[in-house]
């Protein structure tokens, strides 16, 4: 029994508690929606917005992952629709999506390969075939380039479908480039070309005077200078040993820029006329020469990584069935992927190879989706031109002709893209004659320019802003992603995405892999979510959906015996935005702008909000408290100021929480162990004007309930 005394100090504690509430809570930290009606930036189906990127598969695992028991367990985030995505162009390896088809060469099964677009039996797998013609050496695929391999009898050959019998340009308007990379500056005078068939007739030798290497951020931070020597006007093919300069000029990188071809025809004989157009060369010498003719070369020619690097502006499509490399994994076959039930029966996004690849077989790829029936939503062209370094002219050149020959047999496909590689600002090349850089307004004016804007339905990009510091991640790292989001998505409209065009970021993740087995990688991914769909995107697709069994990190924990040993702190992340903040049905949620005053002294925001108003009525709050250190007690208001009101939560809310006392990672060796592992934690508490809500350190925090004017 409590005596008077005690309830006397007892009342007197509440009364201390009660005033020390009144007082923080109108000092309280306070979130903001912005709720009037007409003020909504998104409106989005989570069925059709919020979904997954589905790559190529380590060879033998489809059969596994693509199937129950795992599906179900993939499905079970709550991801909904996917997109396919296409990882044979980043290889620099033709994809045969449809291992039957036809070789132009029958004869020699080699060639230019159309997959066939009558549905037979299911495709169940496809494969790549490294070409044979890369110039590439960084990337996969066959892992060297061929113009420093040191083999006379191979060499790299451009695109022949950006020639004029093609593009029905001049060729002089999309020059063909390749770019040698020294490794540091070197001394040198002189060049040496071993030319293939098809030579340059007109080119022009050129080194570039910035410091950073000539792509991504050191684009605009040089320029190309030819050597005083380096321009040739009447090129006759052969090998050609070249004096650039009188004197010895330091150099790293140097490039070699073709504007006029011999058409004369490779290898592969006359009777293909793309065997004989674009150029071609076997072999690449840099270095001095000496007044006695003794040329002195410091490229290393050897047929593995260990080579000088070179890039090439484009590759020749053109190989043999003998290029087959079934172990650089599987593309899944379309009818299996379809039939797996891992698309839900949603309309899917799917891509075509374009950059190493023929007009006739990507529209005969689209050709066989319709007449399967499948629901297609987007068609995605080509994969990473950026970071294939191609010109937004030649991405631009290749769109129109694969769009035609899609077109004449689906006249309804919807078509965009690049799609971008991970990128914080805009996407900048080397200036044209008019001074302009950024990529995507000259891919937007030669569209404009060839009256065929109406082409492009679509803009898409990756995104992985912390690739860069993978192994280096601090907490802080966080604080930028809103920002982060909508400067980009500013940048491109800046540059003429026109408005209202569609916009889908169709592949990203914190850093690209690996992703970090604690609940940080999942507050990321809470804010980037919120921040794409506040930025306006019509959908974001997250990636490395697939796990890799035995392998740490991903989105799934299995062992090699594909049983589930732990479900990573991003796949219940996932179940906390797709089944808590919204709601999971196909209707349309509207989504309202949200302001927080919670900072640290730097002025960094420590809690983010994103608010949607759901079809069943309710509001629903989702808070991203990116404070590791402390926990924050928060107001939450509904601002309306065209009805010049102000809401709150009214009655129950439910309260469902993700972060640092749900899932704690213990590092062990190279591998390690969650203590506690989830689920989620959840309450109800009361709403009202007065409310105040807490938010835990490190934590996900969704709100949901009705809103009222008390």
């Amino acid at each position: 029994m409590v005596s008077g005394n005690e309830r006397r100090i007892l009342g007197f504690g509440f009364v201390i508690v009660a005033l020390l509430g009144t007082a923080y809570a109108a000092n309280a930290q306070q979130i903001t929606v912005d709720a009037a009606p007409s003020h909504a930036v998104n409106t989005f189906s989570p069925f059709r917005a919020l979904g997954a990127a589905i790559d190529r598969l380590p060879t033998g695992t489809p059969d596994r992952l693509l199937t129950d028991p795992v599906l179900k367990e993939i499905l079970g985030a709550g991801w909904q629709a996917v997109t396919y995505r296409q990882n044979t162009e980043l290889m620099v390896e033709a994809w045969h999506w449809n291992p039957r088809g036809a070789w132009s060469n029958t004869e020699k099964q080699e060639g230019y390969f159309t997959g066939s677009s009558e549905p037979t039996e299911m495709i169940r797998h496809s494969w790549a075939y490294p070409l044979p013609h890369r110039g590439f050496s960084q990337g996969d695929g066959n892992g060297w380039s061929r113009l420093t391999d040191g083999d006379l009898k191979t060499y790299w050959k451009s695109n022949p479908y950006l020639t004029q019998e093609f593009t029905g340009e001049d060729d002089s308007l999309h020059p063909q480039w390749v770019i040698v990379d020294l490794g540091r500056k070197v001394d040198i005078n002189a060049l040496r070309i071993a030319w293939a068939d098809p030579y340059a007739r007109r080119y022009s030798v050129q080194f570039w005077t910035g410091e950073e290497e000539p792509f991504y951020d050191g684009t605009t931070k040089g320029t190309w200078q030819t050597f005083p020597l380096g321009a040739v006007t009447e090129g006759q093919g052969g090998t050609v040993t070249q004096k650039l300069v009188s004197w010895m000029i330091p150099v790293r990188y140097l490039r070699i820029w073709m504007t006029e071809s011999s058409h004369t025809c490779d290898t592969h004989g006359s009777a293909d006329k793309r065997n004989c157009l674009g150029y071609a060369i076997k072999e690449l010498y840099v270095g001095t020469l000496a007044g006695e003719g003794q040329f002195t070369d410091v490229v290393k020619h050897v047929p593995s990584r260990q080579q000088t690097v070179t890039w090439p502006s484009s590759v020749d499509p053109w190989h043999a069935a003998s290029d087959l490399d079934e172990s650089r994994g599987d593309q899944v076959g379309f009818d299996f992927f379809f039939m797996s039930g891992v698309t839900r029966g949603l309309p899917t996004m799917v891509p075509i190879a374009m950059l190493y690849a023929t007009p006739e077989d990507a529209a005969a790829e689209i050709a066989y989706l319709y007449k399967r029936h499948y629901p297609i939503s987007w068609i995605e062209m080509g994969e990473e031109a950026d970071g294939q370094h191609m010109l937004p002219e030649d991405y631009g050149a290749l769109y129109l002709q694969f769009a035609a020959a899609i077109h004449r047999l689906v006249p309804e496909a919807k078509l965009g893209g690049p799609p971008f590689e991970g990128t914080e600002g805009d996407v900048e090349v080397w200036p044209d004659a008019a001074g302009r850089v950024s990529w995507l307004g000259r891919f937007l004016d030669y569209l404009k320019a060839h009256g065929r804007l109406d082409d492009f339905t679509f803009f898409s990009f990756e995104h992985y802003p912390l690739m860069d510091k993978r192994a280096r991640l601090i907490w802080s790292d966080l604080y930028p992603e809103p920002q982060r989001v909508s400067h980009v998505v500013q940048v491109w409209k800046d540059n003429g995405l026109p408005p209202g065009m569609p916009f889908f970021m169709t592949e990203g993740n914190m850093t690209g892999g690996g992703e970090r087995p604690d609940v940080m990688s999942a507050l990321w991914l809470a804010d980037y979510v919120g921040s794409m769909m506040t930025a306006g995107a019509n959908g974001t697709f997250y990636f490395h959906y697939m796990p890799v069994a035995g392998r740490p990190g991903g989105f799934l924990l299995l062992d090699k015996d594909y049983h589930v040993k732990t479900y990573p702190p991003q796949y219940i992340a996932t179940q906390v935005i797709t089944k808590e903040w919204v709601q999971p049905v196909d209707a349309p949620h509207q989504l309202f702008k949200v302001s927080s005053d919670v900072k640290d002294g730097a002025g960094n925001f420590l809690v983010t909000a994103y608010a949607v108003e759901r079809p069943d009525g309710q509001w629903s709050v989702m808070l991203v408290n990116r404070d590791h250190d402390n926990a924050h007690a928060v107001k939450v208001i509904f601002a309306d100021p065209e009805n010049k009101r102000e809401r709150h939560f009214a009655g129950r809310v439910d309260r469902i929480t993700f972060g640092d006392a749900e899932y704690q990672w213990h590092v062990e060796g190279k591998g390690g162990h969650a203590d506690p592992d989830g689920p989620p934690s959840k309450s109800v508490v009361t709403g009202g004007a007065g409310a105040l809500y807490q938010l835990p350190k490190a934590s996900i925090t969704v709100l949901r309930g009705r809103v009222g004017e008390k």
